[in-house]
């Protein structure tokens, strides 16, 4: 996508042209699109003059002398408020004379693009077309009355007399009087008429048409400035003098109610009462409710309860002692408040430093000489980050516990707490009683400031000294430096933008060089604009992310409405953050305790990388010991725009971590200027994603020639393990009520062994079971009688259940004496059916005979007799034990413990190994696989066969289609089929296996750490979550006909982390939200979302909260202790 692309196509422009000066006029449709009749235009611009009209009768009548100027307004906001309850009923009226019954109207943009016929100026479509009217009959109301005030209020405020008496200047009232009610009119018609789509949307959806009290808030703001100097200002001033002095006579009580209240307001209030909810619960609720809570995760108790305590004790104790023995002094040279100063100054000199060398670049600009060098496995990082973070922990001792405790002394230190408290006073105060635990690290600047300027200014007379106290002091450099760290911040960003967009050659447009003309022609422009936006603390608006600056209107740091986390665009990718987002949490607690992070504040952004996955982190609050953050985690799946910036963020890190063996002592930073600055990297558990090409491996003659007998082996492997663990849930305690729910029934022998066995194992038909049916029996009932038959052979286990002949369609009659004479074949042959055709005999369930075992013990590994059915011809019967691994077989035998059974011969293993019956059974299970995967032909299967086996995609056959009606030994087949392809790869990698016990141990790892698989499959989401030590997939790319394996590590990897120039995002997400909910520019190849590797603009745009941004996945607030 070249540079020149349209910033709106033909249509946006269009419907942009037809928006802009709606939204300037107040909500007037001046430009429809269509033809449409003159008194549409006249009835809009009547209803726009009508204010003034109301207002220039009251106007009037004061100017005559007939009224005074109160009641000059009140009769011109009566004849707004009237009018406008009127216009509302007329909306009413033509609406109920239209439709009967109408939905509830929702505003919605594509009206704007709708057409309507007109057949007269008062019909009802040209009513409902000027005046949409409210959703909300109390809006009606209220909105009018609203318009009555405004109205009145203006009147008042543009009386000629008093503007002639403002200014001295005829020109000048005509001028303030004409804008001035032009102003008052645009928002009238906003209010009452039709309210305009604004420049601020912040919510795709005006549920309670708040957008159309905007204009008027505003207006009231301006004109409600008398009347607030007036009244309020003086009344809240003494009030609140008075208040204060009452309440709290003591200049000691003030010490100790703001210091105690700072401190709590500065902790986690809502982990707070979190865990006292908890412990209520705990205490009062029964012990089941005791047990569902006690796996929730709680950062508070008694720990933190006893430390919290005994700091406010220490506080408390310290800020009363030096104010009531030590406070009374004023500020000099030698004063205990001068020396609190020194020790101050000391601290933040301390601190900084600290601060810094946490970090890999000093300030940002010079690499860190402390800083380890070449950064690339965890264990080679933390050797070198031991002495880094002993110096993190005095810092966070300095942090949390000296430095509040030094502020307090300053504060409580001061002289104007010992005079009778002040408005001021108690404003100042208690704001940095809470910022001294809230924000330590700014506190401890702006008290620094303040000090430093009393030590250099000792004259009382000056204003500075005179006028203002301590508290105000701080107030006002708090206020200064909030605000000059964002000027210089916004002021970056603006830089940015205006040097890359000719720097970077596919940001360079037609119209670069003329917009850059005009920065620089009017750079005092520029500044000025800044530093507003800065004021207001808005965002920087860069129009379609050009070098063309607006002041963005206020918005909260969070950028968008609701809770974090509320929604993401989630997708497959997104359980891959799910894992990580914990343990990163935790890295990311110990780098903002330790301050490798740098200067964290709430509305601070980071970026986090690792291989693929990029992480955006959005810090939402802070406090005493506890940080609040978001985490993002953007797509995998990268397109051009992603990866050009992705590439440009691995750069950074690179230069940054990884490249920095020969570099010099204070280097400076490659990538100084751009809105990601280096910070640390931070170990984290997570999956690390390799993906190798299998060419020559998996198209490999000799290892494919193999395959098939390692088949077999895995599969035996397999049946074994199956029906082994399967023997001790037979074992349980609760195989006895398995058993009376529809296994069959109990066979007992010498009392050794009692098992069950699934009824889903029964599908087989014996004649020998007919005698078992009894009249209880039913056709279609889910439990069969219990009764057993005794075996004639005294020494085997009766391998065959009973089950029931169940007939789809028959019906039976049963009576007990008529069956007790019946033979048993004809208790067979006694099902009537009706209504079904006649039955071919030869097409009845083949009946399997009966197993004989010559160990007793057999029966508990046989396989279930429904993967007993296999259609196989005999021959390939006769091959396949030629081909079995016998001595494999008895191997894996040999493995077996069977430590579930009471008792047992100690020769079990050995007389199972010998029973030919429990083998012939294995050699006919393995045959029923091994003939649904590879059909009948001995050939060596092809790379694309393979394939296609570990997917389960292979084509049908007789063999496949009776194993895929066989769901469990389907899986069993197929995962079996996946451990040989994976052990294929180890062989050809690792070498060949030396003997069974390797190859035990091959596939023992295979159960127990790696989930072998696909991508796809919902098994491999939750071995994600589980965090299975490794997971394998098989892919193909069919474009470049190749074979890939992918192999993800649970590991501890270093992740890099960077800080983002906050003002940058804020100023990008801003224009988006502009772009997309006011001009509606929803074009995915847009300008504004192309790639830019300098502001990382399409990263940007992706971590904005859906709608308008698509992050895959977005925590919840997750609150970080800090101790």
């Amino acid at each position: 996508m070249g540079p020149d692309v349209p910033l709106l196509n033909d249509y946006k422009q269009e419907f942009f042209l037809k928006r802009f000066p709606q939204t300037v006029l107040g909500g007037p449709r001046f430009r429809l699109g269509y033809c449409a009749p003159p008194y549409i235009y006249v009835n809009q611009i009547i209803l726009f003059l009508t204010p003034w009209l109301w207002g220039g009768v009251g106007t009037l009548l004061y100017q005559l002398g007939v009224l005074k100027d109160f009641c000059a307004a009140a009769l011109s906001g009566g004849l707004m408020f009237v009018t406008a309850l009127a216009l509302q009923m007329t909306n009413l009226y033509a609406k109920q004379k239209t439709v009967t019954v109408e939905r509830m109207q929702i505003q919605n943009t594509l009206t704007d693009e709708d057409e309507f016929e007109f057949s007269s100026c008062v019909d009802s479509e040209t009513v409902k077309f000027i005046i949409p009217g409210k959703k909300y009959i109390i809006n009606t109301v209220f909105h009018s009355l609203l318009a009555g005030v405004l109205c009145g209020l203006g009147t008042w405020y543009l009386l000629p007399n008093r503007i002639t008496l403002l200014y001295s200047n005829i020109g000048g009232t005509v001028v303030i009087f004409v804008f001035g009610w032009v102003t008052i009119c645009i928002g009238e018609y906003s209010l009452i008429i039709n309210t305009a789509t604004e420049t601020a949307t912040f919510q795709a959806l005006d549920t309670y048409e708040i957008t159309a009290l905007m204009r008027p808030f505003y207006i009231f703001v301006f004109i409600a400035v008398d009347l607030a100097h007036r009244l309020l200002v003086m009344f809240l001033i003494s009030a609140g003098t008075a208040i204060a002095s009452y309440f709290i006579p003591s200049p000691l009580g003030v010490i100790l109610f703001m210091t105690g209240f700072g401190f709590i307001l500065s902790l986690n209030l809502s982990e707070i009462g979190f865990a006292f909810k908890h412990t209520m619960i705990s205490h009062l609720a029964s012990s089941k409710s005791k047990n569902a809570h006690r796996g929730l995760r709680i950062q508070f108790g008694w720990r933190e309860f006893i430390f919290y305590v005994t700091v406010l004790t220490f506080a408390l104790t310290e800020a009363s002692l030096l104010h009531q023995f030590a406070g009374s002094s004023s500020f000099s040279q030698g004063s205990p408040q001068a020396i609190a100063s020194y020790i101050l100054i000391l601290l933040l000199v301390i601190m900084w430093i600290l601060r810094e060398i946490q970090r890999v670049y000093l300030f940002g600009v010079f690499r860190n000489p402390f800083y380890p060098k070449d950064v690339r496995t965890v264990a080679v990082f933390m050797e070198k980050q031991r002495r880094l973070m002993k110096v993190g922990v005095v810092r966070r001792i300095l942090l949390t516990l000296v430095s509040p405790f030094a502020m307090i002394a300053f504060l409580s230190l001061d002289h104007s707490l010992q005079k009778l408290h002040s408005v001021s006073v108690s404003i100042g105060f208690t704001r940095m009683f809470r910022m001294v635990w809230q924000n330590t690290e700014n506190a401890l600047l702006d008290m620094v400031v303040v000090s430093a300027a009393q030590m250099l200014v000792f004259n009382p007379d000056l204003w500075w000294n005179r006028s203002l106290d301590t508290g105000i002091k701080l107030l006002l450099v708090g206020l200064l430096r909030d605000r000059l760290f964002q000027f210089l911040s916004k002021l970056h960003f603006a830089i940015a933008i205006l040097l890359t967009s000719w720097t970077e050659k596919k940001q360079r447009r037609r119209s670069s060089a003329a917009l850059i003309a005009l920065n620089v022609a009017f750079f005092p422009v520029l500044l000025a604009l800044v530093a507003v936006s800065a004021l207001l603390s808005s965002p920087l608006l860069p129009l379609f992310t050009l070098p063309v600056f607006l002041v963005g209107f206020p918005r909260p740091l969070r950028s968008w409405p609701g809770p974090a986390g509320g929604t993401a665009c989630v997708c497959s990718d997104t359980v891959y953050y799910r894992q990580l987002v914990p343990g990163l949490a935790a890295a990311l607690q110990s780098a903002l305790a330790a301050g490798g992070l740098g200067l964290s504040l709430p509305g601070s952004h980071y970026l986090c990388r690792f291989q693929d996955r990029l992480m955006w982190i959005l810090v939402l609050e802070k406090g005493f010991t506890y940080c609040g953050v978001n985490i993002k985690g953007l797509e995998l799946q990268e397109t051009s725009c992603h990866a050009a910036e992705a590439h440009r963020v691995d750069e950074i890190f690179e230069m940054a971590f990884e490249h920095q063996e020969h570099t010099r002592i204070l280097s400076p930073n490659p990538h100084f200027g751009h809105i990601l600055t280096p910070c640390t990297v931070v170990p984290v558990r997570l999956y690390s994603d390799a993906r190798n090409v299998l060419s020559g491996i998996i198209d490999s003659h000799e290892n494919l020639k193999h395959l098939k007998d390692d088949f077999v082996k895995v599969l035996v492997w397999m049946l074994v393990q199956y029906c082994y663990k399967k023997s001790k849930t037979w074992e349980s305690p609760g195989s006895a009520n398995k058993s009376k729910q529809g296994s069959f029934p109990e066979n007992q022998h010498s009392g050794a062994v009692k098992g069950t066995r699934a009824l889903r194992e029964e599908d087989s038909f014996s004649v020998d079971t007919v005698e078992d049916w009894t009249d209880d029996s039913d056709t279609f009932d889910f439990e069969p009688s219990s009764r057993t038959r005794d075996r004639k052979e005294p020494g085997q286990l009766g391998l065959t259940p009973k089950v029931h002949l169940s007939i789809p369609g028959s019906i039976e009659t049963q009576s007990q004496d008529f069956l007790q004479e019946m033979s048993p074949e004809d208790k067979l042959n006694r099902a009537v059916v009706l209504g079904l055709p006649a039955v071919d005999k030869g097409k009845q369930p083949e009946v399997l005979p009966r197993v004989e075992f010559s160990c007793s013990y057999s029966e508990l590994l046989s396989i279930p007799e429904e993967w007993r059915t296999a259609p196989v011809p005999s021959s390939k019967v006769s091959e396949m034990r030629q081909r079995f691994p016998e001595e494999w077989y008895h191997f894996v035998l040999s493995q077996l413990d069977f430590f579930h059974l009471k008792e047992k011969p100690s020769n079990l293993l050995t007389d199972l190994m010998k029973d030919k019956a429990l083998k012939d059974l294995y050699i006919h299970g393995v045959l029923s696989c091994f003939f649904g995967l590879f059909g009948l032909d001995n050939a060596v299967p092809a790379p694309r066969h393979v394939f296609r086996a570990y997917t389960g995609g292979i084509p049908w056959s007789a063999g496949l289609d009776w194993l895929t009606g066989k769901p469990e030994l389907f899986q069993l087949a197929l995962k079996a089929f996946r451990y040989t392809f994976k052990l294929m790869l180890d062989k050809a990698s690792l070498g060949p296996v030396e003997n069974f016990k390797e190859l035990v141990n091959y596939l023992e790892e295979y159960e127990s750490d790696w989930y072998i698989g696909l991508v796809s499959d919902l098994e491999w989401q939750q071995a994600v979550l589980q965090e299975k030590p490794y997971l394998f997939s098989l892919g193909h790319d069919p474009s470049m006909g190749i074979y890939t394996g992918r192999v993800l590590t649970l590991q501890e990897l270093l992740v890099q982390v960077g800080k983002l120039n906050a003002e940058a995002v804020r100023g990008q997400w801003a224009n988006l939200s502009w772009e997309l909910l006011y001009a509606t520019n929803d074009d995915e190849e847009r300008y504004s979302i192309q790639a830019h590797p300098a502001l990382l603009r399409n990263l940007t745009v992706q971590a904005a909260d859906p709608p308008l941004g698509y992050p895959v996945y977005s925590s919840q607030l997750l609150q970080l202790p800090l101790f």
